[in-house]
């Protein structure tokens, strides 16, 4: 990923933050000597430094996808930025976001294994207090379920993270626009905002 220096995020346990609030990842590899995407959410496990994830089984993405080297981007928030909230016209449009992209190599995941990366997903998106519990749920029936998915992991060997926020604009440039977001009725720019505002927070 292109990262200009003000723009990169070097922090180990922010890029993991972004990565499990953003957990529904694209994962590009190569099938049949083509790029291939599968749209998909990965847990993390700091621990083993690893990515959990299935794929349906008729997705042919997990046929020749053992030991490739993958990619999977994390997208965080993201808005357009107007030049016209500038003090300035002599300015162009842009682009606010936040992305983590990690790198690593497959492996194929079954049994035990696979069934652990479920319970922690199914923990990690339900609400507290839902009442599915997989574990509750037939056996036979999950056995049966379970048939129709491929487990794997992803043994993380890079990470990447880019926080684009009007960082290489003058500050008081970078208020004008965290005042325009923050009006905005889209929650991912209030959410830019914010992070703009942490960003500024954090140099003051």
């Amino acid at each position: 990923m292109y990262i200009p220096s003000h723009f990169q995020i070097e922090n180990e346990e922010i890029q993991y933050d972004i990565i499990e609030k953003n957990s529904f990842a694209t994962l590009f590899s190569q099938h049949n000597g083509l790029p291939f995407a599968t749209h998909l959410p990965l847990i993390l496990d700091k621990d083993k430094k690893c990515l959990y994830g299935h794929f349906a089984r008729p997705n042919p993405q997990w046929k020749d996808i053992k030991d490739q080297n993958v990619l999977a981007i994390f997208h965080g928030p993201h808005c357009y930025i107007s030049p016209s909230w500038y003090e300035t016209n002599k300015a162009v449009p842009t682009w606010n976001y936040v992305s983590v992209h990690v790198y690593g190599q497959v492996e194929m995941i079954e049994a035990d294994e696979l069934m652990n990366t479920l319970r922690d997903m199914v923990l990690k998106y339900e609400e507290p207090n839902s009442s599915y519990k997989l574990d509750q749920i037939d056996s036979s029936f999950i056995e049966g379920m379970t048939k129709g998915i491929v487990g794997f992991k992803i043994r993380i060997e890079k990470i990447e993270g880019k926080a684009k926020l009007s960082q290489n604009h003058p500050i008081d440039r970078q208020e004008r626009v965290i005042q325009k977001l923050e009006q905005s009725a889209s929650e991912d720019a209030r959410k830019i905002a914010s992070c703009m505002k942490e960003n500024l927070r954090k140099k003051s």
